[in-house]
């Protein structure tokens, strides 16, 4: 059985087996800590670390301990002050757990641990997947893995296989030994024959001659030739991945105020950081749209300034454009996530609504619609209504009213075995 030990030097007073031990115990508690740190962040610090805090009594361990054993007898007072079911008054809030006056008493604070960027990264994405992402194997796309095929006769000491070498040295063996013990049986007939046919002295002096060479090869054969080598022959095929487009379509018309774009460009934060950091294979394109939809850069996207009006069906057909000239139909998994305050006049909705169920939504794999507003409406908005027609699997929609509403959601939306 394998067993590797991990020798790696630890910092000073830190125990890198401990740590990973408390991280899979205490998981669950620190994904809620986590949780409730988006929502307080910037958007310039959400892929960093930080400090998370565990109740005490989550991190306390049971311990045993001796009893005194042996018999023991006690006087006990009488109780001269309760009755049976006389009510005892709750304690004031604050006070001490052995009847202290309000604020008095001992307390435990919280246990506060730091997570390095990887391991806030690998929580805040744990259990994260795009839904029903599809394996292509066109052009450029396949990687190579490595793949075992064979045994060949030259190759490095490491990849040498022992058994397939030792193998080939006994057949070896058994076939030159073979061959040594044929003309050994041979050259013995001819010297019975010899004898009885009483010739020179000389005929018989060459075979046993013979016999005795013959047997010094028999017992000679090497143990192991260097012709016997087998090497594990390992080859690089062709493996399919799956590669992805996600389209991330945001509305920046003068009805999203900052605080409405804050919602969404944190949303969108949270998506670049999970497909860059899980996928390789995935484009990310910026669309942002108001009267007119713009393709623009990651930092354009998330930090340029724009107003205007609104037409969210621009955004929409820029995108299908964009799908047309770059990724052929059926060697893309493509995706959308579209952010918007639902604000579209007149019959701008249900166009986006035909336009999508057309045209966008038979290529795609899934398509998220993001509505951020800061305040809680009773009514729909016009494009969630407009949206509310299309009844696909794989098209949802979300609320999102205040930061701390993004990460439910997100981990909503890119579930494993959500829309699978």
């Amino acid at each position: 059985m394998l067993q590797i030990i991990d020798r790696r030097l630890n910092g000073r007073n830190k125990s890198a087996v401990n740590r990973e031990r408390f991280l899979r115990r205490y998981k669950e508690r620190i994904r809620e800590a986590v949780k409730g740190m988006v929502g307080e962040r910037s958007i310039a610090d959400m892929d960093k670390g930080g400090d998370v805090n565990i109740p005490a009594r989550d991190v306390s361990e049971p311990s045993f301990r001796h009893d005194r054993g042996g018999d023991s007898e006690s006087v006990h007072p009488g109780n001269k002050e309760f009755i049976p079911g006389t009510s005892i008054p709750r304690p004031q809030r604050g006070g001490g757990g052995k009847g202290g006056a309000p604020g008095s008493g001992a307390a435990t604070d919280d246990f506060v641990f730091s997570l390095s960027r990887e391991e806030f990264l690998n929580i805040f994405f744990d259990d994260l997947e795009l839904p029903r992402l599809a394996r292509t194997a066109i052009g450029d796309t396949e990687q190579k893995k490595f793949s075992r095929a064979g045994f060949v006769k030259d190759g490095s000491r490491a990849n040498l296989s022992i058994t397939r070498t030792m193998r080939t040295a006994l057949a070896r063996r058994i076939a030159l030994s073979g061959v040594v013990a044929e003309q050994l049986r041979d050259a013995r007939e001819r010297l019975d024959q010899a004898r009885a046919e009483c010739r020179s002295d000389e005929d018989i002096a060459a075979i046993e001659t013979e016999i005795v060479i013959l047997e010094s090869r028999r017992l000679h054969v090497p143990m192991l030739d260097e012709l016997d080598l087998r090497y594990r022959n390992v080859v690089t095929v062709s493996q399919p991945v799956a590669r992805a487009a996600m389209f991330c379509l945001m509305d920046v018309s003068a009805s999203m105020d900052e605080t409405r774009k804050d919602l969404a460009k944190r949303f969108y934060t949270l998506l670049y950081l999970f497909l860059t950091r899980k996928y390789e294979k995935v484009d990310l394109i910026f669309i942002r749209h108001t009267d007119d939809a713009e393709e623009v850069d990651e930092q354009t996207f998330f930090h340029d300034t724009r107003s205007g009006g609104t037409v969210v069906l621009s955004a929409l057909e820029l995108a299908h454009k964009i799908v047309t000239d770059r990724y052929p139909a059926g060697q893309w998994n493509l995706y959308f996530a579209q952010a918007s305050d639902g604000d579209a006049f007149g019959a701008d909705a249900g166009r986006c609504a035909s336009f999508l169920q057309q045209h966008l939504l038979p290529m795609a794999r899934y398509f998220a619609y993001i509505e951020t507003n800061e305040f809680e409406s009773r009514h729909a908005s016009s494009l969630w209504a407009g949206y509310e027609a299309v009844t696909l699997p794989y098209f949802t929609m979300r609320r999102v009213a205040r930061p701390g509403d993004i990460y439910p959601v997100f981990r909503e939306l890119f579930s494993k075995g959500s829309n699978a």
